[in-house]
């Protein structure tokens, strides 16, 4: 049973005696030609690069030993190089059979329960009025397909980036299409909640996520909007009479939902329900992303993160909260 304090915690200086997952490893040549690893190694809360040089005891065996995926004991500190965390390696092995730890407790999961999140995605299905649409959906999120559904992440690193993040990042965009759909009664909500249900089903097949969080081959050479498209287009195939109108406006969904051509789209979005789905998308992307940069880059004694290149900025932690009051306080998922 793994029990130690998140590395998210820790601040330079602090002493490190941890098992850490390996998460990226290469070997790499210094200007002087010795041989030294780098490493990414990380719990549920962090990741921090590491580099093990060849004056560690066990260099040379651990060098062929050791992978991606692999759960190994450290010792050593928080260091920090060019403003940015790192590990210091004292010492290091691999976890033995008598650790009792495993890949799998050095994953981060969605803080929401699963089978709650199940109950309000097939609740959502079961509010689709339009048969085809309905019976599509319904094939297409059955059987172990819908269980890589619920259990894979939405990405790697920037936002939802945990076991179930997929299923709880489309869960937040049903809501605000659902909210756009009430503002805006042209939109045909049937065709958005659909095009939001399988924008990101490539994503079962482009990523991986045992023993860690990886792009798997098909994931690098096709990306998850074909992958949605091509499982899309197959399935429609298969239910007779299914309008074409209603199949090319629902596949432009998939084609279009990360909006510009220079975001991988190979369209940009020409519907109502297009450029709702592309900025709900947007929206709780970068809300989560922003959230776990602040909960895990803020700088010690300061109430800013490092620059973040993803973002373009530093993030500020304003510290100020939501003051209570009588009325009710309910977010869109405690209903």
């Amino acid at each position: 049973m793994l029990n130690q304090s998140e590395i998210s915690s820790l601040v330079k200086g602090d002493p490190i005696d941890h098992f850490l997952l390996i998460k990226r490893f290469e070997q790499r040549l210094t200007k002087a030609g010795k041989e030294y690893i780098s490493l990414e190694l990380g719990d549920k809360s962090f990741s921090s690069p590491a580099n093990l040089w060849d004056d560690i005891a066990g260099f040379k065996s651990l060098k062929n030993s050791l992978a991606v995926g692999d759960v190994v004991k450290i010792s050593g500190s928080v260091d920090e190089y060019q403003g940015n965390s790192q590990i210091k390696i004292d010492s290091i092995r691999l976890a033995k059979q008598s650790d009792d730890v495993s890949p799998k407790d050095f994953l981060p999961k969605s803080q929401r329960s699963l089978n709650q999140m199940k109950k309000e995605f097939t609740a959502r299905m079961e509010n689709i009025v339009d048969d085809d649409l309905k019976s599509l959906i319904k094939n297409v999120f059955s059987g172990e397909r819908f269980e890589k559904y619920t259990s894979v992440p939405a990405g790697k690193m920037w936002h939802h980036g945990y076991i179930s993040g997929l299923l709880e990042h489309t869960l937040e965009i049903i809501r605000i299409c659902d909210l756009m759909c009430n503002i805006h009664p042209e939109i045909n909500r049937d065709l958005l909640i659909c095009g939001a249900m399988l924008h990101d089903l490539g994503k079962i097949e482009e990523l991986s996520y045992e023993p860690v969080f990886e792009y798997t081959d098909k994931g690098k050479l096709l990306g998850h909007i074909v992958i949605a498209s091509m499982i899309v287009n197959d399935e429609i195939n298969k239910i007779p009479d299914f309008p074409e109108n209603l199949k090319n406006n629902l596949l432009h969904l998939i084609l279009s939902h990360q909006g510009k051509l220079e975001y991988a789209s190979p369209i940009v979005p020409k519907t109502l329900e297009a450029i709702t789905l592309y900025q709900a998308d947007e929206l709780s992307a970068k809300v989560n992303a922003y959230k776990n940069v602040i909960n895990n880059e803020i700088k010690p004694g300061s109430n800013w993160t490092r620059f973040i290149s993803l973002a373009g900025t530093d993030i500020h932690a304003h510290g100020l909260t939501n003051k209570p009051d009588n009325k009710d306080n309910k977010t869109l998922f405690d209903n």
